[in-house]
């Protein structure tokens, strides 16, 4: 998409697998015994902070952490929203938080996009940011309509360039990583002529896929799923390096001839740069042990979500290898938005 576009379509998501997510897992967070840890915040509260409205998937995520990290620390953490400007707002304000241990942000994948698709994003992701860890990821698969020919990503690039300009492809909005897993398809392949349209959320465009308006979208796998398996749409392959647990018979893009195609939606915690080192560890800690529960864990592949819970060091160099992919993307469709 060369046009730009405005802040109501970029950041729409499915929050259904979150919300499920929380009420299923609530009642074990309440009843597990407190961990013996000392406050990470003495002095105040602890924010988490999200730069979504309440009720969508980062928001409800850093609740369900926010319930936990609670009684593991035997002190408050507050879920502190400021929506605007597609995160951009809050990642900037964290930016400028002071670096004392009492300050985070839950980010989407757009953390690392955003930089590059506003002129003025108001942060540096890498440079004003200690990364925490990634909390975990849900898969985005590539669906079509039935009615299509095709049954393999290849088949479906085929299609596409035999009929250029006639193959419409839904997105969850501009600047979505559905929006940008089809821009990542297109400058992996080159040639592809594809007519772009960015619905407000996965739903709608969903719904469409379905209804025969569109012939294929990127959609994270909770809400396209059970019309996987109904055989109401078609699944080509997942846009990670693994296979999703929800789709075990769906190839990836990398089995399916893309080596290293991947486009997940994922979440993570970043501290403000300067915040000490023993509350970066800290944090780290409890949120691992937190995903390593067996219930929890499984929880989370109900929904279509897999823990990650990786290390600082590990956070920062998938991160930096984030910006720097979308880098070339976001430079490849000159996509924008104002």
């Amino acid at each position: 998409m060369n046009s730009p576009v405005g802040h109501e379509a970029v950041q729409s998501r499915s929050a259904n697998w979150a919300l499920a997510l929380l009420l299923a897992v609530l009642p074990l967070l309440m009843s597990r015994a407190a961990a013996a840890a000392e406050p990470l915040c003495p002095q105040k509260s602890v924010r988490l902070i999200v730069g979504f409205p309440p009720g969508g998937a980062t928001d409800i995520l850093a609740r369900l952490l926010a319930q936990s990290l609670s009684g593991y620390f035997r002190q408050g953490f507050v879920v502190d929203n400021r929506p605007g400007a597609t995160g951009n707002i809050a990642a900037e304000a964290v930016a400028k938080a002071r670096p004392d241990g009492c300050t985070y942000l839950v980010v989407s994948a757009a953390f690392a996009s955003n930089v590059h698709l506003t002129l003025k994003p108001g942060y540096d992701p890498q440079h004003e940011f200690t990364p925490v860890t990634r909390i975990a990821a849900v898969h985005n698969v590539l669906v079509v309509h039935p009615s299509l020919p095709v049954r393999t990503v290849s088949e479906y690039v085929s299609f596409a360039k035999a009929r250029p300009g006639d193959t419409v492809m839904g997105t969850a909005g501009s600047g979505s990583t559905s929006h940008l897993a089809v821009e990542l398809l297109k400058m992996r392949v080159g040639g592809l002529n594809l007519v772009q349209v960015p619905y407000k959320g996965l739903g709608p465009a969903v719904l469409d896929l379905v209804g025969g308006e569109i012939a294929g979208l990127f959609a994270t796998t909770p809400p396209v799923a059970p019309h996987i398996r109904s055989g109401r749409v078609r699944a080509l392959a997942v846009a990670s390096l693994k296979r999703a647990a929800v789709l075990p018979n769906v190839p990836t893009f990398q089995e399916s001839g893309f080596p290293g195609f991947e486009a997940a939606a994922w979440n993570g915690i970043v501290a403000p740069t300067g915040t000490p080192y023993d509350s970066v560890t800290r944090l780290n800690v409890a949120v691992v042990d937190l995903l390593r529960n067996p219930e929890m864990r499984e929880r989370l592949a109900a929904q279509g979500a897999e823990p990650i819970g990786d290390t600082p060091d590990e956070f920062r160099a998938y991160l930096r290898a984030e910006v720097e992919k979308w880098a070339h993307v976001v430079r490849y469709s000159g996509a924008r938005i104002e």
